[in-house]
C-alpha cells in the first residue's frame, strides 16, 4: 500500500497533461513507484512500445537491464522493490534519428517530488545522458563514456550506465571495461540493496 501523500502524487502524475500539445500519441504517463522501493533506475522516456503496452523496459533493452543487474522480471517489475522513474512519463515522439529527448517540461514538474517520497532507495541507477545530467549537474560537459568509466568516483548508492537498448553493441564491443568492471558491481550492488 502506497503512502497517503505518494499516492496523491502518483494521481497527480498520471493524469499530467503539461505538455500534451507536444506528444504526439498524447499523454500517457508511466512509471513504477513504492515509497519502500530500494532500488530507483533513472531512465530516459517511454518509447513507443512502452506508450502501447504502459510498461517500462519490456522490450530488449529491458531484457539485457535485467540481465546486468541480476534480477528476474518478478523482482524487476516489484514496485517495492524497483522504483522506475524515467526523466519523462511520456512517449516524446520521434525524430530523425530515433526517439526524441524526454521532454523538458516533466522533471521539473515532477522529479524532486517523486524522489523525496522515495525514502528507502538505496541505490540509484542513471541511464543515459538526460538522467545523468540531472542526477550529476556538474558532468554535464563529461561524456558519457568518461562518467560511467569513472563509476567509482561517485559512491556506493549511485551508478551510471549506458542505455541498455542493442543500439549501443558498438558501444559496448569498444569498451570492454564495462562489461569487466562495471557490470559486476552492478549486480553486486543490487544484491546489496535489495538484501538490506
Amino acid at each position: 500500500m502506497l503512502g497517503i501523500s505518494l499516492q496523491k502524487l502518483v494521481k497527480d502524475a498520471t493524469a499530467c497533461t503539461v505538455c500534451a500539445e507536444h506528444l504526439p500519441l498524447g499523454p500517457r504517463p508511466v512509471f513504477q513507484v513504492h515509497n519502500k522501493a530500494r532500488i530507483l533506475i533513472a531512465g530516459q522516456a517511454p518509447g513507443s512500445r512502452v506508450h502501447e503496452t504502459g510498461t517500462l523496459f519490456d522490450d530488449p533493452s529491458g531484457d539485457r537491464l535485467r540481465d546486468w543487474m541480476g534480477i528476474g522480471h518478478d523482482s524487476f517489475y516489484d514496485p517495492t522493490q524497483v522504483a522506475i522513474l524515467p526523466m519523462a512519463f511520456c512517449y516524446p515522439g520521434r525524430g530523425k534519428s530515433g526517439d526524441l529527448p524526454p521532454r523538458k517540461e516533466c522533471a521539473p514538474t515532477w522529479r524532486r517530488q517523486f524522489l523525496d517520497a522515495l525514502p528507502e532507495v538505496r541505490l540509484t541507477l542513471l541511464i543515459g545522458r538526460y538522467a545523468q545530467i540531472w542526477h550529476i549537474p556538474d558532468t554535464r560537459r563529461v561524456s558519457l563514456t568518461e562518467l560511467v568509466r569513472d563509476w567509482r568516483a561517485l559512491g556506493p548508492h549511485i551508478l551510471p550506465l549506458p542505455h541498455p537498448s542493442p543500439r549501443n553493441n558498438i558501444w559496448m564491443k569498444k569498451n570492454p571495461w564495462f562489461a569487466a568492471e562495471v557490470l559486476p558491481e552492478l549486480s553486486a550492488r543490487v544484491r546489496a540493496a535489495l538484501r538490506d
